[in-house]
């Protein structure tokens, strides 16, 4: 990588790439923003969720979380609902339009990791071609490198894809896992507030 930055500016490394770079580059860029998105939505409150519960009942819940959201709701719904059923469900009912909120993006990250990859990929078969192309007609020599700047061009754009799927795919990973943990502090949210919503919980 460091010798194509060393011959050119972006333009002539997108160029080099031929077709397949604007679409890696734009598959980047759409990458890159649905994590930073997922990374800002999910970011984890500093207090568990037995002490949210305990400061929400004070109200001294300062932070904006997901998690201390969750929390605030599910006090101001126990405060003027007595039976526990239907406490549960409301809470449970909007617990589950959060996790779709956690969720968001999820899928369009989980796409563009594998599509990255693939179009890099395809960008190898163009080189190649152009490659084997060069053999059957000399002028191509002088105009693109020939036989060098096929592979050159094919190695590039596989470099490219790799480059751009596999970070996208352990931060994808690590964001999954934090996205897990959050739910499970939601049950328990849940749980605590409704095992019993009028007294105060202890440690």
């Amino acid at each position: 990588m460091n010798i194509f930055l060393e011959q050119g500016t972006l333009m002539e490394y997108v160029q080099m790439g031929g077709f397949v770079m604007p679409p890696l580059v734009l598959t980047s860029v759409v990458l890159w923003y649905a994590l930073v998105y997922r990374l800002l939505t999910i970011r984890k409150g500093r207090l568990s969720p037995r002490e949210l519960v305990r400061k929400g009942q004070k109200g001294e819940i300062t932070e904006n979380s997901i998690t201390a959201r969750a929390a605030v709701f599910a006090l101001q719904q126990a405060e003027r609902i007595q039976d526990r059923q239907a406490l549960k469900s409301i809470v449970k009912e909007q617990f589950s339009e959060l996790r779709l909120e956690i969720a968001r993006h999820k899928k369009l990250v989980r796409s563009l990791v594998a599509v990255a990859p693939l179009l890099g990929l395809l960008g190898t078969v163009d080189g190649m071609i152009e490659t084997f192309d060069s053999l059957a007609d000399m002028a191509l020599f002088s105009q693109s490198g020939g036989i060098a700047g096929g592979i050159s061009k094919a190695l590039f754009t596989t470099q490219m894809g790799l480059a751009v799927s596999i970070p996208g795919l352990l931060l994808g990973r690590v964001i999954e896992r934090k996205e897990r943990n959050i739910y499970r502090e939601l049950d328990q949210i849940r749980d605590l507030v409704c095992a019993n919503s009028t007294a105060t919980i202890n440690r």
